[in-house]
């Protein structure tokens, strides 16, 4: 005889299953500490757009090594109130840390970055070999 653990609340276990975020599928792994990225593909370069909002230029590190572009921050706030009868002390911490391998096409030396209106728009432009060439019209002899 074995012993099972029965669970008489199934009216919560239903309504968690219907609240969670893969009801739909596909977003189980849905990590809202990361920043969304878009990703382009343009003929001269690729562009990295990250939204993070509320954020200033100097909290964010952007690294390149080994063709890894590595995309972090860490913001420490504290507010600290004291008066009379009492004494308040709050603080945050937020942080991330993406990491993207660069094809062998994108020249890592020439990378730029910007942060505008809660955007961080990086620059990865492409090696000259990699650029698509014009078409040259090639004479029969």
């Amino acid at each position: 005889m074995s012993i099972v653990k029965r669970n008489s609340l199934f009216f919560p276990s239903l309504m968690n299953d219907l609240a969670r975020p893969d009801w739909f599928g596909g977003m189980e792994n849905l990590n809202t500490n990361l920043p969304a990225v878009n990703i382009k593909n343009n003929t001269e370069n690729f562009e990295l757009e990250l939204s993070v909002p509320g954020g200033n230029k100097d909290d964010f590190k952007v690294e390149v090594d080994n063709d890894v572009l590595t995309i972090s921050t860490e913001v420490k706030t504290e507010d600290k109130e004291i008066k009379e009868n009492y004494s308040r002390k709050e603080f945050s911490f937020s942080s991330f840390k993406r990491a993207f391998t660069l094809p062998e096409t994108v020249d890592g030396t020439k990378i730029d970055a910007a942060y505008e209106n809660g955007i961080l728009r990086l620059t990865l432009p492409k090696k000259e070999e990699a650029l698509p060439r014009p078409k040259r019209l090639i004479t029969i002899g």
